[in-house]
């Protein structure tokens, strides 16, 4: 069973920064499954921030590139979403999630807003 826990959420001020943390266990999902984060607003679908292949390859959607960063730390065991020029449009739930072609794990989330 994969069990993944985020942190680093908060209160921010527009044009702040944070970093999201997402611990995993086991660590021997890294190199066998992608790393993605996912945010959801309140009455909103889920989406997709960032996502990284088993192979270290990074994609973002349009609104996180040059914003938003993934990354992962092998042997902490984390996963990370460095997250810069942040707008309250960026409030929301995030959530960490690995994935292969047959199983899906996800944490609980953690509330990151952005307000003045």
């Amino acid at each position: 069973q994969v069990q993944l826990v985020e942190s680093g959420g908060g209160l921010v001020q527009p044009g702040g920064s944070l970093r999201l943390s997402c611990s995993i266990n086991p660590r021997k999902i890294f190199g066998t499954y992608s790393l993605k984060w996912y945010r959801q607003a309140p009455e909103q679908q889920r989406e997709l921030v960032a996502s990284m292949s088993p192979g270290g390859n990074k994609n973002y959607p349009d609104f996180a590139v040059g914003r938003f960063t993934i990354s992962r730390d092998i042997g902490e065991k984390e996963v990370y979403l460095q997250m810069t020029s942040l707008k309250p449009e960026d409030t929301a739930v995030y959530y960490c999630n690995v994935a292969n072609v047959t199983n899906s794990y996800w944490g609980q989330g953690t509330q990151v807003t952005v307000s003045s």
